[in-house]
């Protein structure tokens, strides 16, 4: 009996390569390595339903407990992987442990950037069912909470605390929520969104301190604004998990360096998910992506390949985030651009003249479209998402009426 195939990590992306051997027929053996004692689980609940209370941590499961006893995946739960030792084809555990295998991809993730010297147990971070559950505790009527960060994290727990009746002060570095992801006018009315539920915004400024005090914590601004509150959570980025691949001899740069089929720079180790930086054969260039849709595509990908198919991951990105009843949408990569068309009145939201937010932004570059952000318009992304990955030259007229239908660009 051939060895079996070793994923290392056991979130999105490791469900989804385990799912796609046995539906492409692979009838050896899997085994799964996993840090965290729970089965794969989605994490985009735990930054809204679950800081909600809408959905419990058992209902996050990405596949059914009984499927992996079905189809004889192995999930060894609580274990930390050492290394990938290529020449002896095996994969070591922290234990002194070994397993020979024929084939590893590594689906390791990532963790939240940390805050030198900002310690405390009411400083908190997201990233797993046990942080939501920390944080969750902290919310409700009469309760403050900072939340240091506007990007997508920051934003989606800020939007879930005040739907707690949480006073909400969210602070952000940049000009504007996720400017730097998006830019500063759509970061704008991202803004718009969050101040119409009553969050305090505090941008443009960093934080000097955050010292817990016996009430709470007092957070220290580089403007001289102190903010009490009665926690903190920090959402300043994501550190891929590399320590595995760098002690394996991997090729690694802001995350393991694969090529667009998925393939590290050792022969038979693959990499998927938020700490694979692929090349796009679309956007030719290397990219790390850190979001849902991506994991589950490219652990697909790379289940396939491991099984000697030839299948390219060129996938345009999509990713959403929901903001109160609001529906945000991206997909494909506006770096670098030189057309920016806005399809809807973005000035008059931004000045308020309007009740609606909604609208989309396309970026283009040498008349191709290569992205797309819509604000409760995600339709619009759907069309989009098939222009992207055909390379199409729409009409930039169509783009900007917004009583076309863009799938006439089809």
């Amino acid at each position: 009996m051939s060895d079996p195939i070793v994923i290392v990590g056991a979130g999105q992306a490791a469900a989804s390569a385990a799912h796609t051997l046995r539906a492409e027929g692979y009838d050896g053996g899997i085994v799964v390595l996993g840090e965290e004692t729970h089965l794969p689980y989605q994490r985009p609940p735990l930054s809204k339903e679950l800081l909600l209370g809408t959905k419990d941590a058992e209902a996050t499961a990405i596949l059914p407990a009984d499927w992996y006893e079905r189809s004889e995946v192995e999930v060894r739960r609580g274990v930390r992987v050492a290394r990938v030792v290529p020449s002896r084809r095996t994969v070591e555990l922290e234990d002194g442990t070994s397993l020979t295998t024929s084939g590893v991809l590594l689906a390791t993730g990532g963790r939240p950037r940390r805050i030198p010297g900002w310690e405390g147990e009411r400083l908190l971070y997201l990233r797993d069912l046990t942080d939501a559950a920390a944080i969750a505790s902290q919310l409700g009527e009469g309760r403050r909470l900072a939340v240091v960060g506007a990007g997508f994290i920051g934003s989606e727990v800020a939007a879930s605390a005040r739907r707690r009746g949480t006073a909400v002060t969210l602070i952000e570095a940049l000009p504007q929520p996720l400017a730097r992801v998006l830019d500063e006018q759509i970061g704008a009315l991202i803004s718009q969104a969050h101040r119409r539920e009553g969050v305090d915004l505090r941008l443009g400024v960093g934080v000097a301190s955050v010292t817990e005090t016996q009430r709470g914590v007092l957070v220290e601004l580089a403007d001289g604004a102190r903010i009490e509150a009665d926690a903190v959570v920090v959402g300043v980025g994501l550190v891929p998990n590399v320590e595995v691949a760098e002690a394996s001899g991997l090729e690694v740069h802001d995350g393991v360096v694969v090529d667009d089929h998925a393939r590290t720079s050792v022969e038979r180790i693959y990499a998927a998910g938020d700490v694979a930086r692929h090349y796009h054969p679309l956007f030719e260039r290397h990219l790390r992506v850190e979001h849902f849709d991506n994991a589950i595509k490219q652990g697909a990908v790379a289940a396939r390949n491991l099984l000697g198919e030839d299948v390219v991951f060129d996938d345009p990105h999509w990713f959403w985030s929901d903001q109160y009843d609001h529906s945000l949408q991206y997909v494909g990569d506006h770096a670098p651009h030189d057309q920016r068309i806005v399809r809807g009145d973005l000035q008059a939201a931004l000045r308020g003249e309007t009740d609606s937010l909604a609208l989309t932004v396309f970026w283009l570059r040498d008349g191709v479209l290569r992205a797309a952000f819509a604000f409760d318009r995600g339709r619009d992304v759907r069309v989009a998402q098939r222009l992207i990955a055909s390379g199409a030259r729409p009409d930039p007229r169509v783009l900007a009426d917004p009583d076309a239908d863009l799938r006439d660009l089809l």
